[in-house]
């Protein structure tokens, strides 16, 4: 049916492929995070050459419809952003759900360990093992942010027990250690090897980091957070002036 329609129609063969996909993935057949077939199989699908099939997806990709990985394939990409405030300390992810989106945190490691991000010399971290905390944030089952925190090393287990559901800050002021100092300095690099495994990104993948020092008497943290440019967007309150940046 297709190989017919593409022999009928007046339309060029690329935009017709385009147009076939794109109803696949408005009507559900291809779903955000499937991988759709390949180069090959879709030449075979619709009867024309290679060169019209890559066009095709050339064209998705920039109509932000589709992400290609190397090395792994062409996948339908989340078109959401998770919207939050934009705010040094990282706290709660209510402003997450309020906005319908199901929100988690996966911890994913917890080890002894000296910072070796150049980056966070700016702000004169110790110069020893810290207990270095690195989490996922998820919104509706999509990675948005890959957070790597270091704190003392000898910090309570009592406060460490709930990094698995609280951001670092949330968790101190529950036992009552109140972050009075705190630093942010916001930049766009490559995401780390780490950040590139939990987002499935290719190697140069672009992310927004948010590097962060929160001070108390009791304590300093440092941290990297890392996350994509097309899954994350903050607003900032000016006043009475508020608008959205796309982060």
């Amino acid at each position: 049916m297709i190989k017919s329609a593409l022999s009928t129609s007046g339309a060029n063969l690329h935009e017709i492929v385009h147009a076939e996909i794109s109803r696949r993935i408005a009507t559900g057949l291809y779903r955000p995070g499937d991988a759709i077939m390949s180069t090959t199989q879709l030449v075979e699908e619709f009867g024309v050459s290679s060169v019209t099939i890559k066009r095709a997806l050339r064209d998705l990709q920039c109509a932000g419809l589709l992400t290609s990985i190397p090395g792994k394939g062409t996948f339908v990409k989340h078109r959401f952003r998770f919207i939050r405030e934009l705010d040094v300390c990282m706290s709660s992810l209510d402003n997450a759900r309020w906005l319908g989106f199901q929100t988690k945190i996966e911890l994913i490691s917890i080890s002894k360990e000296r910072i070796r991000d150049v980056t966070l010399s700016i702000f004169n971290p110790p110069n020893k093992a810290l207990l270095c905390v690195r989490r996922v944030i998820y919104a509706d089952d999509v990675p948005i942010m890959y957070d790597s925190s270091f704190l003392p090393a000898d910090i309570s287990d009592k406060v460490v027990d709930e990094f698995s559901e609280r951001f670092i800050i949330d968790a101190l002021r529950r036992h009552n250690v109140d972050v009075k100092d705190m630093s942010l300095i916001i930049d766009a690099a490559p995401a780390s090897q780490e950040a590139q495994q939990v987002f499935q990104a290719p190697n140069g993948y672009p992310v927004l980091r948010r590097l962060y020092n929160l001070n108390s008497p009791a304590l300093s943290v440092f941290g990297v957070l890392e996350s994509p440019f097309d899954r994350l967007a903050c607003s900032i309150g000016f006043g009475s002036l508020s608008f959205p940046i796309v982060i």
